[in-house]
């Protein structure tokens, strides 16, 4: 006997997690992440706690206590970094590496990246697989063949050596990292501004540039932290070939002597050569993950 008029009720709607689930699972997931941050930091707090005290201190008790009244914390240790002799020269001398050893790299990587992304030619491809290649070329084996180089030039302990050097260090990956960048802006732009009768060079300058700022930002803290915390590049090509134009690490690598003295003021200098840098990454970090996420979304 069939029933007529029977209703079927209606199958049960999943339910999402709840408000409460949701709200404890944010709470762990930012206490997890402020307790990494935190343990990531406490080395970094520990060396600069120790920049503020003495040896006597530093030998006979840990960080820690330094905190703990009655603090003796003072500035003698940074007094004594400023007032060595060439510190301010080698400051300077940093300057005058990593900024055009930033920019020159930069400049030239944009061009090929263009190149790459927008403009045919024979082997294109197969050119920029071998030049991203190279990033696997450890630094270490091209010293002595650079070195060589460049005393047959006769600009061995030169800036324009380390310029040239830190330039041809950090071409592969800003290529790799702006080609990825350009490659995934919209075609039709470059299309259009085909159609009104732009060149290659004109597109490449008011188009690809501009709305390549991020991966720019970007690359330029990569490279200008790679280059302020060298000391191997330096050392090996400038060296002993003229002492005065050595950087700020190695005046602060100088600064303890070869029976141990001075190991004090290694805490002290880190933390000032470490000011420049972070200046650098504060006034360029808005761009930093809009950099690095678009030149990972395309090979």
């Amino acid at each position: 006997m069939t029933t007529i008029g029977r209703t079927q009720s209606p199958a049960p709607v999943a339910q999402g997690p709840s408000r409460l689930a949701r709200g404890i699972r944010r709470v762990a997931l930012h206490a997890s992440v402020i307790g990494l941050m935190v343990f990531w930091l406490i080395p970094t707090i520990g060396l600069l706690v120790n920049s503020f005290r003495s040896a006597d201190a530093v030998s006979s008790s840990g960080w820690w206590n330094g905190l703990l009244p009655p603090t003796a914390l003072s500035l003698d240790n940074y007094a004594s970094v400023i007032g060595q002799s060439g510190i301010v020269d080698a400051f300077v001398n940093s300057l005058f590496i990593t900024i055009p050893a930033t920019v020159i790299p930069i400049m030239v990587a944009a061009f090929a990246a263009y190149a790459f992304s927008w403009m045919n030619f024979p082997g294109r491809n197969i050119l920029f697989v071998a030049f991203v290649g190279l990033l696997v070329v450890p630094l270490q084996t091209t010293l002595i063949p650079i070195l060589r180089l460049f005393a047959t030039l006769g600009i061995n302990g030169q800036f324009l050596a380390v310029w040239l050097a830190h330039t041809g260090y950090g071409l592969p990956f800003a290529v790799y990292l702006l080609r990825n960048f350009m490659g995934s802006l919209p075609r039709e732009v470059f299309e259009s501004a085909a159609i009104d009768g732009a060149s290659p060079v004109v597109s490449f300058i008011r188009l690809a540039l501009p709305m390549s700022i991020p991966a720019i930002a970007a690359l330029a803290i990569f490279q200008f932290l790679f280059v302020w915390n060298d000391l191997l590049v330096a050392l090996t090509y400038i060296g002993a070939a003229n002492s005065e134009n050595l950087p700020l690490t190695v005046a602060v690598s100088n600064l303890v002597s070869s029976l141990g003295d001075g190991w004090q003021l290694l805490g002290a200098a880190a933390f000032l050569s470490m000011a420049l840098p972070l200046a650098v990454f504060f006034a360029l970090q808005r761009y930093f993950v809009r950099g690095i996420t678009g030149g990972a979304v395309k090979g």
